[in-house]
């Protein structure tokens, strides 16, 4: 399927009826696949109690779902651009649908931790294959904007689903936000098979029928290994400090439990806003210097934030709000600017291992921030203020980093100005 024509120029992009459907199609797939990662940190407190997890061990919890997910992905990758992306979404989204409903009916940890590795097999792939829809159907001129919708999935996730979950599971134990996900995922997925159409127009452009000989050509080109190890660099933050987030709102900032929900509240709020808003911007002034402003952002709030002690809720939520408007905005730019980097036949197999990259780099993050970070008796987490350097260091790199993918990709742009999706 081809977009609509470029528009005139100076006239803002337009986007047809099919094409608005797939963007909110995506942004709800995303809410559910975003909710069940990010579920887990708010829900730590009551799952390391529930369970009688250490907190050291907690980091396992969320880094075993980004390992299965990153291996899974390197499998994925071989068979990516041999499929209809459309059947392709709905054989993982199913088997994330079902590693939701494991995690729900959990009754120890290692039941816990062998839910999540099935979740993380199906789910780790899901937004790799997303990206390659938006892609194959979007030109580059307005990626900046479609993901700065899509990424809205992080902010919901917040403003209804992390609120929600911590109700439900304050009201009826940390099960209930897993059954709620499998819930909304089946209704999703009821939607992409009726509606969504089939994806499969990239299957003309393969030459290779050696699948293996497919992912080896992907994972050895020079500019694809820059990527990926650009990708490694910026997973580095999220994953470090968000395993251990709501223990250090609560026992080091003193943030009642019963008060989490607020602060994720009004953060999603303000990210709902200012996502799309960052997206648009992008794709006027430029991904590369927006991601520089979201990055400069983060990096002056990560300081601030892991050197905090106990702090009023209103000022919790001031900190937390602007952390997470320059995360968003990292995450938009830096993914938009990332699908200009495939060619069209490798499109798939490209963000299936960029995203398998993401995800075990993430879970070595996570178990790195486990072996960091101390908790003794008082509850408190101790050297929470290192995890805050290590994620400095490597948001500088990131920079660095970024800047000659950013540089290829514009003189390519100028060798090719149209740049039309695949036809």
């Amino acid at each position: 399927m081809s977009t609509s024509p470029p528009p005139p120029s100076g006239a803002a992009p337009l986007f047809t009826p099919y094409q608005k459907f797939v963007v909110a199609v995506l942004t709800f797939l995303q809410f559910t696949v975003v909710l069940d990662f990010m579920i887990i940190s708010p829900l730590g407190a009551l799952l390391t109690e529930s369970l009688r997890i250490p907190a050291p061990r907690f980091g396992l919890v969320m880094s075993v779902y980004a390992l299965s997910a990153g291996l899974s992905g390197l499998m994925a990758a071989a068979f990516a651009d041999r499929f209809d992306r459309k059947k392709l979404l709905l054989f993982f989204y199913v088997g994330f649908l079902i590693g939701n409903v494991l995690c729900g009916v959990a009754t120890s940890y290692h039941f816990l931790l062998a839910a999540r590795v099935i979740t993380g097999m199906f789910g780790g792939v899901i937004a790799s294959i997303a990206l390659a829809i938006i892609t194959d159907l979007f030109p580059p001129q307005v990626r900046g904007r479609v993901m700065g919708i899509v990424q809205t999935a992080f902010s919901a996730s917040q403003v209804l689903g992390i609120p929600l979950g911590l109700v439900l599971s304050n009201r009826w134990g940390w099960h209930a936000p897993f059954l709620l996900i499998a819930a909304v995922s089946a209704a999703v997925g009821v939607v992409i098979v009726l509606r969504l159409r089939p994806i499969d127009a990239h299957l003309g452009l393969q030459r290779e029928r050696n699948p293996l000989l497919h992912l080896f050509r992907t994972v050895s080109r020079a500019d694809y290994l820059r990527a990926f190890a650009c990708t490694t660099v910026l997973t580095t933050g999220g994953f470090m400090l968000m395993p251990f987030a709501s223990v250090f709102l609560q026992k080091n900032l003193g943030i009642a439990i019963t008060q989490l929900w607020k602060i994720y509240l009004v953060t999603g709020l303000f990210t709902v806003v200012t996502g799309p808003l960052m997206g648009r911007l992008s794709d006027r002034v430029g991904k590369y210097a927006v991601f520089c402003a979201g990055t400069t952002l983060t990096m002056a709030m990560v300081a601030i934030y892991t050197h905090l002690g106990l702090t009023p809720l209103v000022g919790v939520m001031a900190v937390n709000v602007l952390l997470f408007i320059g995360v968003s905005t990292r995450i938009i730019s830096s993914q938009a600017l990332m699908t200009a980097v495939p060619e069209p036949a490798s499109r798939g197999a490209f963000m299936s291992v960029n995203s398998a990259v993401q995800q075990l780099s993430g879970s070595l993050a996570a178990a790195a921030a486990g072996l960091i970070v101390k908790q003794p008796a008082n509850g408190q987490l101790q050297h929470y203020d290192t995890l805050g350097y290590v994620v400095l260091v490597a948001m500088v790199l990131s920079m660095a980093m970024l800047y000659p993918i950013h540089r290829a990709i514009a003189a390519r742009m100028a060798r090719a100005p149209v740049a039309t999706a695949l036809r």
